[in-house]
């Protein structure tokens, strides 16, 4: 069910004359209402590039009211309630089959700044019935441990282990920060089938992440990726250089105002050297992207503009939450 607000469908300024009609970004929130302030921050950076494209909040009914009593309903084009049973990460993205309120959707997390027109990207995604950002193979972190117990999964072959019990070939890293998804029965069967595997975790290598610290929230991202693996679903590349869908901030590889209105990052062409990046001791990740520079290509870097910046990493929040109270304070 979904109730409509206000639809404002000027604009100018595109790239491409792409045909807008039917798409459409879909936001999410509940609990804390500083979440539902994430969205409406990140919405208004989405405005400054693309004022066409329809907006949904899908939420629960404490941020609807919320939202009423500070009469912001009208930012968004569709408010649509939030099933409570679905009030969590993998509750919503386990079912986003149930929340598909445009014929193409673009799911997105509230802890993002659009940095950039988005019309060609928008071209590019049109050719997937369903995908989620992400690379082709992960890694051993991927789901398991982020310490050095990861060496026991190694060691033991794990990861090699959860595919041939599941019949996978191969299984990729995706990063559910940004998911496309037009075709309703290739969805549902995604989610599905995540739903079932998360339900199999002890069957597998991957590790709750409610073991890690600070974190309160089961991840959908495994699961996910083993039902587009088995689905034989691609990936949208999540690593493109200037042409990336999404990358993360990091302050030390990060460029920008306060406002977010100008943003560049530090993008390292080869993918060991930019997972370096994750590392939170500023001077072992100077040590090592300067050791591995050494080796011809390694230290290739390139300044780019992605479209959307992430503000996922834990550590990093600090200048979205001070944009989005900003934001929030100004409307």
């Amino acid at each position: 069910m979904t109730t409509s607000a206000s639809d404002d469908s000027s604009g100018d300024g595109h790239l491409y004359n792409t045909d807008s009609s039917g798409a459409g970004y879909v936001y999410t929130s509940y609990g804390d209402l500083k979440y539902v302030k994430h969205a409406v921050a990140s919405l208004v950076s989405l405005r400054r590039y693309d004022r066409k494209r329809p907006v949904a909040l899908v939420c629960d009914q404490h941020h609807i009211d919320f939202l009423r009593a500070h009469d912001k309903l009208d930012l968004f084009d569709k408010i649509v309630p939030l099933d409570p049973g679905h009030a969590s990460i993998t509750g919503f993205k386990h079912n986003i089959h149930a929340y598909m309120p445009f014929e193409r959707n673009l799911y997105l997390d509230s802890d993002i700044i659009w940095c950039k027109d988005p019309d060609p990207l928008w071209v590019s995604l049109s050719v997937f019935p369903f995908t989620i950002t992400g690379i082709q193979v992960s890694d051993n972190f991927f789901g398991g441990p982020k310490h050095i117990g990861v060496l026991k999964d190694i060691l033991l072959g794990r990861r090699q282990r959860t595919l041939d019990r599941f019949g996978l070939t191969y299984l990729s890293r995706v990063q559910t920060g940004m998911i496309y998804a037009e075709d309703v029965e290739t969805t549902s069967k995604v989610c599905e089938l995540a739903a079932a595997y998360l339900a199999r975790i002890d069957e597998t290598h991957f590790q709750s992440r409610l073991q890690e610290k600070g974190r309160s929230e089961e991840s959908c991202e495994w699961s996910m990726a083993m039902a587009m693996s088995k689905l034989s679903l691609p990936v949208y590349p999540w690593l493109q250089g200037q042409a990336s869908p999404q990358l993360d901030f990091i302050e030390s590889y990060t460029r920008y105002d306060p406002d977010f209105n100008e943003v560049i990052c530090t993008y390292y062409c080869d993918r060991l050297v930019y997972n370096l990046r994750g590392l939170q001791s500023g001077w072992l990740r100077r040590i090592l992207t300067r050791a591995l520079s050494l080796i011809p290509g390694k230290g290739d870097h390139l300044q780019a503009t992605p479209y959307c910046l992430h503000f996922g990493w834990y550590h990093q929040k600090a200048p979205f939450q001070r944009f989005s109270e900003k934001t929030w304070q100004n409307l």
